[in-house]
């Protein structure tokens, strides 16, 4: 007599393969995720430091308007002069005699530090953008900011009207 247990139809059941992935399948994997990380490596490296020049290139920007809003605030004139590749600072009435303005964001000699791995170039202390206390800018000033690690180059252009632009 047959029992139950002999006419199951589990009894006739292939066995499954265990979940999971097979030690090739994994080797495999890990390579395919190398090449690919290989091959975004410098892609990546070249956003970054496109990244690092436009991010330092606001930076100085805002530091500029800082400038301006100062001089409304006041109502006084000021000068925006770089000082070093690295330092800028502002200076009342103008670049070449005026007296060097500190406050917040400066040092004791009023110098404001750029960021990292960035230096900038501007225009002489002569021609260097004086705004006034409705935040017009004369002379109108285009500022160089280069990528110390690659060479690469982004202006910042203050117009006449004050407008600060980063083209």
């Amino acid at each position: 007599m047959q029992t139950e247990q002999d006419v199951s139809p589990d009894r006739f059941a292939t066995r499954r393969a265990a979940p999971g992935f097979t030690l090739a399948e994994l080797i495999v994997l890990i390579a395919v995720i190398g090449i690919l990380s290989i091959m975004a490596i410098p892609s990546f490296l070249r956003y970054y430091q496109a990244a690092t020049l436009k991010s330092g290139a606001q930076q100085f920007a805002a530091l500029i308007n800082q400038a301006r809003e100062i001089a409304i605030k006041e109502n006084d004139n000021l000068c925006v002069k770089v000082s070093s590749p690295t330092q800028m600072m502002y200076v009342r009435n103008n670049c070449t005699t005026g007296t060097v303005w500190v406050g917040a964001g400066t040092d004791a000699a009023g110098n404001i530090n750029l960021p990292p791995r960035i230096s900038v170039a501007g225009p002489s202390a002569a021609n260097s953008p004086i705004f006034n206390y409705v935040g017009s800018a004369l002379p109108a000033a285009t500022f160089t900011l280069t990528n110390i690690e690659t060479g690469a180059t982004l202006t910042v252009s203050v117009a006449a009207s004050g407008r600060i632009t980063i083209p």
